[in-house]
């Protein structure tokens, strides 16, 4: 059963931060509101199943991130209040897991004792600028990325050693070096400082590297729930030919080729697909293969080209698909679509011009992979007419 009280009666800052905009409601007040935003979007294309929600819906994001700075002289660590760049100073919240904010606590601690200074985003001076920590739910291997104005770091190995002495579950530090005037949190640079500058997670039967850069969803417990979804939605059997359009780091690809006969995936960073392969080779999986690029253009030119693909699943961005992208899904006239999205809105518009591309809208599945927020993600199936 989901937990019927209201967290955000006992948050602090519930409304400085902004982060979570529904904590006023209880759970299943929350899961209420997101299925009628949900039926309101969507439910002009066929029934919304009931949304799924969390058990215990409280400290699931394993990743999490905050910004370094100065108030009053003392060195401050948080997040930026909504809409300012004014840090809201957090020692713990009720959605972040709890070692990982633990951890952040301890490194604005040994910064002061180590005379660290904070990076100054007007003068831009000073040395750490945000703490970003990434942890494997399922494995509990844990990834500290100090993120750092410059790189020459003092006292660099007796910090570090200070760290992993009071927290020995951290599996690996990396120094991300960021200089730059940008709201960007990470740089390009990385220099691993101890273990081996990543982690590793599982979703399903799969196992995954998480790079301080890599997507990987931040509620692994609601990802396995989401991808279930979409892989029932496949309804794969062994001899399909997957398209995993929006790739990424192969996640949906590889937990698809376990029960395809191919899958293609396609991804415009050259970086996750590269992820996407040592995946692949991970998980001893050899029937996936992985190529960047953009995948509406890659699906046109397989249909040029007279191949076909039997299913095609596509997780596109908050923003949703592009007109070309859908045309170029229609033009390959796969048997089946799995459309994840994290923006009803989008997706409501995105399924208006595949109905008028000759498919229907077979199932609706809502998840809430973001309690006391309002963001809700959706698992749409369609079949060709």
């Amino acid at each position: 059963m989901a937990m019927k009280t209201a967290p955000g009666n006992g948050c602090p800052v519930y409304k400085k931060c902004g982060g979570c905009q529904l904590q006023n409601m209880t759970y299943e007040e929350q899961l209420h509101h997101k299925q009628v935003k949900v039926i309101r979007l969507l439910g002009k294309f066929g029934r919304v199943n009931q949304i799924l929600g969390m058990d215990v819906p409280l400290h699931y994001r394993c990743k999490v991130q905050a910004a370094f700075g100065r108030d009053r002289g003392q060195i401050v660590s948080g997040v930026y209040q909504s809409s300012t760049h004014k840090i809201v100073p957090i020692d713990s919240c009720m959605i972040e897991d709890e070692a990982a904010d633990a951890i952040i606590v301890t490194i604005r601690k040994l910064a002061k004792s180590f005379k660290i200074k904070p990076f100054d985003d007007v003068s831009m001076t000073g040395f750490l600028r945000h703490v970003l920590v990434r942890k494997g739910y399922y494995t509990g291997q844990i990834m500290v990325v100090l993120v750092t104005g410059s790189e020459p770091f003092p006292s660099c190995r007796s910090f570090i050693n200070a760290l992993v002495g009071r927290h020995p579950e951290i599996t690996t530090i990396v120094q991300n070096i960021n200089g730059k005037f940008t709201s960007l949190v990470l740089g390009e640079k990385n220099i691993v400082r101890y273990g081996q500058g990543y982690i590793e997670d599982s979703i399903l039967d799969c196992t995954f590297r998480i790079s301080p850069k890599s997507f990987y969803q931040v509620n692994p417990q609601m990802t396995t729930v989401l991808y279930g979804k979409a892989l029932e939605f496949m309804a794969l059997t062994g001899a399909e030919t997957v398209i995993d359009a929006y790739c990424g780091t192969g996640t949906i690809g590889l937990l698809a080729a376990r029960k395809a006969k191919r899958v293609i995936g396609v991804e415009l960073n050259p970086d996750a697909v590269r992820d996407a392969k040592w995946n692949a080779r991970r998980n001893g999986i050899e029937n996936a293969e992985f190529f960047p690029g953009d995948a509406g253009e890659f699906m046109t030119e397989m249909a040029a080209a007279g191949e076909q693909a039997d299913v095609v699943i596509m997780d596109p961005p908050r923003a949703g698909s592009d007109r070309r992208f859908l045309d170029s899904l229609a033009t390959l006239a796969p048997k089946r679509i799995v459309y994840v999205s994290c923006n009803p809105e989008t997706l409501a518009r995105d399924l208006k011009h595949l109905l008028l591309k000759g498919y229907r809208v077979n199932r609706i599945q809502p998840v809430d992979m973001f309690p006391h927020t309002e963001h809700v993600e959706s698992v749409v199936c369609l079949t060709r007419k």
